[in-house]
């Protein structure tokens, strides 16, 4: 449901000078909320007619996939998001919710064999969700217990799952697209045909492990799908005060890399535009750079301006809130239940039953991690050497 909130506490941030409203930034980058098609390419990187192919060549079953682990990251979100604010959550630590931003996570992973690699980023429960995460493990590890993905040492920031692939979730900004190059680099020496995805945000593209990660994937031709979320915030400053490139994905040029946009709120556009750059790069023909236009509706981190049964944070100081209810208008969840609706791959009734199964599932995963053990009290001196527990000498009375 929408904040019917009349203040305004972030309406300066449309009148500062230097300041780009949703509505400017989308017609900076030459879009519209209809989606028209905007892209930049490199030889064979071409985006068609548009960003999207509809649903036309894509399975029921595939369409029905992705709207239910973008509903299910929604309602995960939603959650633990209510259980904190309730005051009766007993978790700690910092948490970077991807609300708004599942249809960049799923529409890329949907194009993704099972043997695929990604590499996350701080805000990746939509990454891990898409790629097949335990919502149990998921829920435990927020609440730090010893069921939990990390056995409670991770917490949101670093939960993740090796077996399917995921090379982990990083707090650090950045280093996500260098471990995915490593991972491409070792597919390429293997002989394999899979591919490496790395997440990031626009504030990652502003540092060496991007630049060295996309150098290196140029000159190896290597199977890397390098993806910038950009939200348009690096936590409270907005994007184009921090570069001057509007489109993120021209970085792609200096290095001959094919690159393009996707319509981040929309999951069949990021899901045409991720299908092209794996099918090139399963081919040999290297690296992709894609940028998906999307946007967070919460807090960089925390849930400051969140209330209780109220979707998005209202009155953060960097941001209006006429501009988060823009955003929420291109809310990707209920504009793809709405095109599968229209499609006949989904009635109404089938898709409240998905809702109301997810929302069991997700309400399960919290009572199963409140009522999971916490680590013992030894648990930090272990994992520190690969054949024993550290010794606790610090401990020790001289």
């Amino acid at each position: 449901m929408l904040e019917n909130d009349t203040n305004d506490a972030g309406a300066t941030a449309e009148a500062r000078p230097g300041a780009v409203n949703r509505r400017s930034f989308m017609r900076a980058v030459g879009a519209t909320t209809s989606a028209a098609a905007v892209f930049s390419h490199v030889g064979v990187a071409r985006a068609g007619n548009g960003w999207t192919m509809g649903l036309e060549g894509i399975p029921p079953e595939k369409l029905k996939e992705m709207y239910t682990l973008m509903l299910t990251s929604r309602l995960w979100e939603d959650g633990i998001k209510e259980v904190i604010l309730s005051g009766k959550a007993g978790a700690i630590g910092s948490g970077h919710l991807s609300t708004g931003e599942e249809a960049s996570a799923v529409g890329t992973i949907a194009a993704l064999n099972p043997d695929d690699y990604i590499a996350s980023n701080h805000r990746g429960h939509a990454h891990l969700i898409a790629k097949g995460g335990d919502l149990n493990k998921m829920s435990a590890e927020i609440f730090f217990k010893q069921t939990g993905y990390n056995k409670g040492f991770g917490g949101s920031m670093h939960m993740t799952d090796v077996s399917k692939g995921i090379l982990g979730m990083n707090g650090i900004v950045g280093p996500s697209y260098l471990l995915a190059a490593g991972a491409a680099y070792s597919a390429k020496v293997r002989g394999t045909r899979q591919v490496a995805v790395a997440f990031g945000g626009d504030g990652a593209v502003n540092n060496g492990w991007y630049y060295s990660a996309l150098r290196n994937a140029a000159l190896y031709k290597l199977p890397l799908i390098a993806v910038i979320e950009n939200n348009g915030y690096q936590i409270a400053h907005r994007q184009e005060l921090t570069n001057s490139l509007v489109n993120l994905h021209d970085f792609g040029a200096g290095l001959e890399i094919p690159h393009e946009a996707a319509n981040g709120m929309d999951a069949l556009a990021v899901y045409a535009v991720a299908k092209r750059a794996v099918e090139r790069a399963r081919a040999g023909g290297g690296p992709t750079l894609i940028e998906t236009k999307t946007y967070r509706f919460y807090d960089h981190s925390g849930l400051a301006g969140a209330k209780p049964g109220v979707l998005g944070a209202y009155g953060l100081p960097y941001r209006s809130d006429t501009e988060l209810r823009a955003w929420l208008a291109e809310d990707p969840i209920p504009k793809m239940r709405a095109q599968l609706i229209a499609g006949g791959i989904l009635t109404n009734a089938q898709a409240d039953a998905i809702g109301a199964e997810i929302k069991t599932r997700v309400a399960q995963s919290i009572d199963f991690a409140q009522k999971s053990p916490a680590p013992p009290r030894d648990a930090g001196l272990e994992h520190v050497f690969a054949d024993a527990k550290v010794a606790a000498t610090q401990f020790l009375k001289s």
